[in-house]
């Protein structure tokens, strides 16, 4: 997802079908095993897995699916009363239905009202690497209406899978990464990412690698569909859920009954257009900053003009680069763009935390002391390096294909953002990708879609996941006037309840509807 994270980056925090004779026979061929038992997470800890045929009907109106799912109580804590637990298998390469196989947990909450259930709805969590079945449990009590008529369903993804048992080479950054100033210095980094991303697929043994693009989980989740015996899904995308959401559209549009898009990014239209909306919510996130400061003497630049106090200290860490050293990092630079892209968090956090820390660490930078931002921005630096990481992302054609395009979106950028613009980091760590893209973007085709529900904070994703509705004839985006990501995980009272009445009576809200801040 564009944007800036509030702690340091532990996995990637935002289609167009396979083509060739292979595709058409992946999109019929199921090749979907169930795995008896619970799965084998440390949250949801259950019996060995046991292979076994999946029995798929269609369920008659107001009844349970008929599944081959093994469905038990799951163990473990934190777990919500009347959890279950179940697997599947699904090929590691779709185009391969025979090979290798991949195992995915699944978990349910029941609809509490049998006789009126519609069907299940199936969470498509961001990241890519987040885990459905913690995004679950964190919403579980704030989604007891939907439950009333749906069963609810998470899953672990298949970037979970890979993130949790990668080898030790994918998980080590390949470099500390810089803004290309030149060609040259793009080569350098192609360079040394290609070497790297090499290595890691050289050490994989799960085939999993070159797996990971949307168009694989969109496929996943069409398997969890027939394991679940439902005719039509209902879905909820969150972040960079919306990849496969997209992928999931352009492959099976008859499968959709609803789509609910929770500050999503439309990847149909590319990263650069994708990293541009982007910007402009950063802008307006710090605007928010400087008029807060203005206003709150608690502030450490209380009284005086913090967004000419930022200018000047980025503009002059590009003349001459402040040093730094971190505990964990050791000796480092902190150039301009270091500071674009990871110094200014947007969300403000509870009780205005991080801009609190922001405006501390933005005072000790104009007197030439980075030590505010030098875990932050360091470690970053890093981990948007890590082969690993980048490996679940780079299949949806986030890199930069060329210096001229990266010098092409820089200039755009800044443009659009003279204070934060610049060359993408998560598109930068993408640079020397070495297979073909299998998710490139292009246009979603929309016929037989049916309207969707959009959702986003104002001054941040609202506008990015606009973009994805508004390719879908009749859908809305509903906005949400306060900070946040991910408005459903967040138990926001508002979004969630139009986000119920869609998916339960397929009732959009009014164009234009806005949502309150909540506490």
């Amino acid at each position: 997802m564009p944007g800036r994270t509030g702690k340091l980056v532990a996995g990637v925090t935002m289609a167009a079908a396979l083509a060739g004779p292979a595709a058409s026979a992946v999109a019929g061929t199921p090749a979907v095993r169930a795995v008896a038992g619970t799965p084998a997470a440390p949250a949801v800890a259950g019996t060995p897995a046991v292979r076994g045929a999946a029995t798929v009907q269609t369920p008659a109106a107001g009844a349970a699916a008929t599944t081959g799912l093994a469905w038990r109580p799951c163990a473990g804590r934190d777990v919500p009363a009347g959890m279950q637990c179940a697997a599947i298998e699904v090929p590691v390469d779709w185009a391969r239905p025979g090979g290798r196989t991949v195992k995915l947990d699944l978990v349910r909450l029941p609809a509490t009202e049998p006789a009126g259930r519609i069907g299940s709805v199936l969470g498509a969590p961001g990241g890519p690497g987040r885990n459905g079945i913690d995004d679950l449990k964190l919403a579980a009590g704030d989604l007891g209406e939907l439950r009333r008529r749906f069963d609810l369903v998470a899953y672990k993804p298949r970037p979970t899978v890979w993130s949790e048992q990668m080898p030790a080479s994918c998980g080590k950054p390949a470099t500390a990464l810089e803004e290309p100033r030149d060609r040259a210095a793009y080569r350098k980094l192609a360079a040394t990412m290609a070497k790297a991303f090499e290595a890691c697929r050289a050490d994989d043994t799960s085939g999993l690698f070159g797996h990971l693009d949307g168009l694989s989980v969109a496929r996943d989740m069409d398997a969890v569909r027939k394991a679940l015996g439902e005719e039509r899904l209902n879905v909820m995308a969150s972040s960079y859920g919306g990849v496969s959401a997209a992928a999931y559209a352009r492959l099976f549009p008859q499968r959709i009954r609803a789509m609910y898009l929770d500050g999503v990014v439309n990847q149909t239209e590319g990263w650069p257009t994708a990293t541009l909306v982007g910007l402009r919510g950063v802008d307006a996130a710090f605007t928010r900053f400087t008029r807060w400061c203005a206003t709150t003497p608690a502030c450490k630049l209380h009284g005086q003009d913090s967004g000419a106090i930022w200018r000047e200290v980025v503009e002059g860490a590009d003349r001459e680069p402040i040093p730094v050293t971190s505990a964990e990092f050791g000796k480092g630079e902190l150039t301009g763009w270091h500071l674009r892209s990871f110094g200014f968090v947007g969300d403000p956090g509870d009780g205005h935390a991080r801009w609190l820390s922001f405006a501390e660490s933005l005072d000790k930078a104009r007197r030439g002391d980075g030590s505010g931002f030098a875990e932050f921005v360091l470690g970053n630096a890093r981990v948007w390096s890590m082969p690993g990481m980048l490996a679940m992302t780079c299949g949806d054609e986030r890199g930069y294909a060329s210096y001229a395009q990266l010098r092409d979106h820089r200039r755009q950028a800044k443009k659009v953002s003279p204070i934060f613009g610049g060359a993408a980091f998560d598109s930068l760590g993408c640079t020397g990708w070495p297979l073909k893209v299998a998710n490139p973007a292009r246009k979603l085709p929309v016929r037989g879609l049916p309207p969707m529900l959009g959702a986003g904070t104002l001054e941040n994703d609202f506008a990015i996941t606009e973009r994805f509705t508004r390719m879908v004839p009749g859908s809305v985006a509903l906005g949400y006037d306060g900070p946040g990501h991910v408005l459903y995980v967040s138990g926001k009272k508002c979004p969630i309840a139009h986000a119920t009445a869609y998916l339960t009576d397929l009732k959009l809200p009014k164009p234009g509807t806005v949502c309150p801040a909540e506490p």
